[in-house]
């Protein structure tokens, strides 16, 4: 399954190549980030979605299969790269997936998207979740196959294998490396289409937390 990933020197993306080997083709904005792609297993093309063209990237969707939405601005980056990267990126990938005939998405955003943020953590974090908020409302009005993904705190532990996937989850964290199995997963059987689902750690194998998303 050949699957574009925007954001595809970001960790999530990287272990995601690992899991899909040279069928997944990372965007990377640096052209000294495509030996670390390569180097995880997958391939890579210099894509600057913060100044691409919608015509650009969707002759680099020429051929895909499916594409996966795994950019961010970082967390030392302020409001203004929240929405040109977490919003206008997304919505981008998402209008080329729709002109190169790629129907199937995944878009990675955050528990909290989906609700008004919480003002107290700070304007970056409001501004965070406003622009991951609007990217899923963006791409839930796309006659796409999408699936959202909210993980929770994410963390470099070494992953578990097993989740908590649902359309809402208490608090928590996961390792990174089990939101790429997810990703991957998903990806591989279909599953999740039009869902917004929330995944921490927790007792379930991946294959069958995916598996109850099956329509």
């Amino acid at each position: 399954m050949r699957t574009i990933i925007a954001g595809g020197h970001g960790q999530i993306a990287l272990r995601l190549a690992a899991l899909m080997g040279k069928d997944a083709v990372g965007l990377v904005r640096n052209p000294d980030h495509v030996a670390d792609v390569e180097a995880a297993g997958g391939s890579a093309v210099v894509c600057d979605l913060e100044h691409a063209s919608v015509d650009e990237v969707t002759s680099l969707l020429a051929g895909a299969d499916a594409a996966v939405f795994a950019a961010g601005a970082g967390p030392n980056s302020g409001a203004a790269r929240k929405d040109t990267v977490d919003r206008g990126a997304a919505v981008l990938l998402a209008e080329a997936c729709e002109r190169a005939g790629v129907r199937r998405i995944v878009q990675i955003s955050s528990v909290g998207a989906g609700s008004p943020p919480d003002l107290s953590r700070g304007e970056v974090w409001a501004a965070y979740i406003t622009a991951k908020t609007a990217a899923e409302d963006d791409l839930r009005a796309r006659d796409l196959a999408w699936t959202i993904l909210r993980p929770g705190r994410l963390t470099d532990s070494a992953g578990t294998g097993s989740v908590l996937l649902e359309p809402s989850v208490p608090g928590g964290s996961v390792p990174r490396a089990d939101v790429a199995a997810v990703v991957a997963e998903l990806l591989r059987s279909g599953a999740g289409v039009a869902d917004i689902l929330e995944l921490i750690s927790g007792p379930v194998p991946i294959q069958e937390a995916c598996a109850r998303y099956t329509h």
